[in-house]
C-alpha cells in the first residue's frame, strides 16, 4: 500500500472525484469541453497532488503539493457554484459537504506538515 492510500484526505478526495464524475455525467452535451471537463480535472487534481506530494522526499515538497491540491479544491468549489447558478444541478448539497470535508482534512494535513517542516528547519530530525 502506498503512503498516500492511508491518508484520509486522499481517501475523501478520491470519493469527491468519483462524485464529481457522476454529477457531471448529466450536464448538457455542449459542456463536455467546458464546465464538465474543468470540474473533472479540478476534482482529479486534488487526490493526484496529495499522492504526488506524499511520494516526494521532503515535507517542503509535500506541503507545496498540498497547497496545489487546496487550490484545485477551491476551483472545484467555484465551478460547482457556477453549475448550480446555470441550473445544471438538481442536488449539490452532498457534494458541497464533501468539499468542506476535504478542505478541513487538507487544512489539518497542511498544518501538520508545516509543523514538521519547521521542526526540520529548527534542527530536529525529519
Amino acid at each position: 500500500m502506498r503512503v498516500h492510500h492511508r491518508l484520509e484526505a486522499w481517501q475523501e478526495a478520491m470519493a469527491l472525484a468519483e462524485e464529481v464524475y457522476r454529477l457531471t455525467y448529466g450536464f448538457p452535451k455542449e459542456e463536455a469541453y467546458g464546465l464538465t471537463s474543468q470540474m473533472r480535472r479540478a476534482a482529479v487534481s486534488v487526490p493526484s497532488n496529495i499522492a504526488e506530494g506524499a511520494a516526494r522526499g521532503s515535507n517542503k515538497e509535500f506541503l507545496h503539493y498540498l497547497l496545489i491540491a487546496r487550490g484545485s479544491l477551491s476551483e472545484l468549489d467555484t465551478q460547482l457554484l457556477l453549475a448550480d447558478r446555470l441550473s445544471y444541478l438538481s442536488e449539490k448539497e452532498s457534494t458541497m459537504v464533501q468539499i468542506e470535508k476535504v478542505f478541513a482534512l487538507l487544512g489539518g494535513l497542511v498544518k501538520s506538515v508545516k509543523s514538521k517542516a519547521l521542526g526540520v528547519r529548527e534542527g530536529n530530525e525529519e
